[in-house]
């Protein structure tokens, strides 16, 4: 089967660590932590952890017209798309051709509008005081749907609740679609918005950072000793995707290539990751992107900073890739977003590209031993200096519940 070729052209983000390509490349340069003690968590019985990685600057300046039967995370979405969209320099008459679709995702939808939808109902007993948008806010699909509505598109629609990796599966069926010609555009990512309960599920699992309730710049700690658990965040990131002859065509900036996907499942827990799966996917994403286990210049982990997933991946790791190719998880500095997650460390992955940049693994002081023994990235360093160093091909790697898992490749053109 004839294949096309996939480009990066449009990129857009709200997060922990920036609003804006360069404002991340910034605060991974310089290793500013965007973790942040969330004092009215501490009045929310039960809850062990205070730690949050919010969006502080995201501008969501929306008329209510617009946003009307958008919760926070849909909103969210649609900041870093209109950004997205702009930076592509993509037309009004290019995203409504059909031509265009989405491939877009969260956790959930929004979990504040849950949350009102359910309390209504059970104080009134029925449904007294409920409205149609309260139902629309959370619903699974709420951030793809509202996104096309917005923006008028005609194409396919492909929505992805996977918890972490909705945001890597977006980027990756969307590649998909372009790939195979489905569609000459796409626009793909994730959201998530910030949410007590979100760090409730993580902290009944024993899996949420506690010990540096205090200290937020020294949490989460990835691969570390003294890691203890993640930090939940919020944010969105899309990608404008287009296939490579199209976006020739018409003159487009293009950021990079995507060259290989691969999603496979454990089969096996639906909380505990394992290896071989975890496996199976970075080699999935190599052999889609006929690359041998050597080629690659840099890793994105999806490292969280929970003692169980961080042995685990590095495990997965050095079974598929060795232990040369550097590696570092951005959790340290972001938090982990959630449904955003892989879109955004799509975006951290192509900063590594366009840079000739290795992000650090924040907060790695002392490895842990049952960790295998990587090349992990100590510090952030840019490689321009150094003729013989390069970053041209990268992986970003995200596993979610129910052991699904995500690996992306991108090729510096």
């Amino acid at each position: 089967m004839k294949t096309r070729r996939v480009v990066v052209t449009g990129i857009g983000l709200t997060s922990p660590i920036g609003d804006s390509f360069d404002e991340v490349f910034d605060a991974l340069r310089t290793q500013t932590s965007g973790i942040r003690i969330q004092e009215s968590w501490k009045e929310i019985p039960q809850l062990r952890t205070f730690l949050s990685a919010p969006t502080p600057h995201s501008n969501l300046d929306f008329s209510k017209k617009e946003i009307r039967m958008m919760g926070r995370v849909s909103q969210l979405a649609l900041r870093a798309t209109l950004d997205a969209i702009k930076d592509s320099a993509l037309s009004k008459e290019d995203y409504v051709s059909g031509r265009c679709g989405i491939s877009y995702g969260s956790t959930q939808g929004s979990s504040e509008a849950l949350l009102t939808f359910s309390t209504k109902v059970v104080n009134s007993g029925g449904l007294t005081g409920v409205r149609p948008s309260n139902y629309i806010k959370f619903m699974s699909h709420t951030c793809s749907v509202n996104l096309a509505t917005f923006f008028g598109i005609r194409g396919r629609v492909i929505t992805t609740c996977s918890a972490c990796t909705s945001g890597s599966q977006g980027v990756g069926y969307a590649y998909e679609a372009i790939k195979f010609g489905k569609q000459d555009m796409m626009i793909a990512g994730g959201a998530e918005e910030l949410h007590f309960s979100h760090a409730g599920v993580f902290d009944l699992l024993r899996a949420t950072s506690t010990n540096f309730n205090e200290e937020p710049e020294l949490s989460p700690r990835p691969f570390d000793t003294k890691r203890d658990g993640l930090v939940v965040g919020e944010g969105a990131a899309t990608l404008v995707l287009e296939g490579m002859e199209h976006a020739l065509k018409r003159g487009a900036k293009i950021y990079c290539e995507v060259i290989g996907f691969g999603s496979t499942c454990d089969g096996i827990h639906m909380t505990n990751p394992n290896p071989r799966g975890m496996a199976s996917a970075m080699q999935a994403a190599l052999d889609d992107a006929h690359l041998k286990n050597d080629a690659l210049d840099y890793v994105n982990a999806h490292a969280t900073g929970t003692r169980i997933g961080d042995v685990c991946e590095s495990q997965a790791s050095e079974m598929v890739l060795g232990k040369k190719v550097p590696i570092s998880s951005t959790k340290g500095l972001s938090g982990h977003t959630l449904g955003a997650a892989g879109a955004l460390e799509s975006i951290v992955s192509i900063v590594a590209l366009q840079k000739n940049f290795l992000p650090a693994n924040s907060n790695l002081d002392t490895l842990d031993p049952e960790c295998a023994k990587l090349n992990y990235v100590r510090a952030s360093g840019d490689l321009a200096s150094d003729p013989g160093a390069k970053v041209d091909i990268v992986m970003n790697n995200n596993f979610a519940f129910g052991g699904v898992n995500t690996s992306l490749i991108f090729r510096k053109i």
